[in-house]
């Protein structure tokens, strides 16, 4: 069976998309696994670029089939923030607890009705001849006031789902997988790597 090459060392997105690729005609492989020390400085202005930037960095340097992804969490009323900079809006080192409160203390002033949002996820998929193909997923819902939840990562835990009446911090880890941005990408990755060969690579 092929190798694909699963290109972050984030554990809780490796954990999700290992999750949500199971059954994929690959074996699933991380970079630490491959011993691949790429280091990727996340430059691209929009998710595409990033995720692509990513794939065909560590496909390059792994020759395998190689998936990357990037998401980020866009508030309306702050005009997309904090977007392609999500994982560093608090400073490079910030934990995720540090940036929840980061982003709700921008928010502390904007009433319910305001703090709508979206979750995005571009995923890329790279060959080592520098071909990509990409899918992209989202989810909307507004800001909570204060964390909820104890699943998931990053923003999951002030991310509300109004149907829901719950955050996706939550939901459970089946519940997530289809409902979330990083899910509803993936499936299309999943569609689209369910029919890859080998020899079409």
């Amino acid at each position: 069976m092929p190798k694909l090459l699963i290109a972050t060392r984030n554990a809780g997105k490796l954990r999700e998309l290992s999750q949500l690729l199971h059954g994929i005609p690959f074996q699933l492989t991380s970079l630490d696994q491959e011993g691949i020390d790429v280091v990727v400085d996340e430059v691209g202005a929009t998710l595409e670029e990033n995720a692509r930037l990513k794939a065909t960095l560590c496909a390059s340097a792994s020759n395998l089939l190689t998936l990357a992804d990037d998401s980020a969490l866009e508030v309306d009323t702050l005009g997309g923030e904090p977007g392609v900079r999500s994982a560093r809006y608090a400073g490079e080192n910030a934990s995720d607890a540090e940036r929840v409160r980061y982003l709700l203390s921008k928010l502390k002033d904007i009433p319910w009705e305001r703090r709508t949002a979206r979750f995005r996820c571009v995923i890329a998929i790279a060959y080592p001849s520098g071909e990509v193909k990409l899918c992209e997923g989202q989810c909307h819902g507004l800001v909570c006031l204060e964390p909820r939840g104890k699943q998931g990562f990053g923003y999951d835990p002030i991310f509300y789902f109004p149907e829901l009446n719950r955050t996706m911090a939550e939901l459970t880890p089946e519940e997530k997988n289809k409902l979330s941005h990083r899910g509803r990408a993936a499936e299309k990755a999943r569609q689209l790597l369910s029919h890859l060969r080998p020899s079409s690579m």
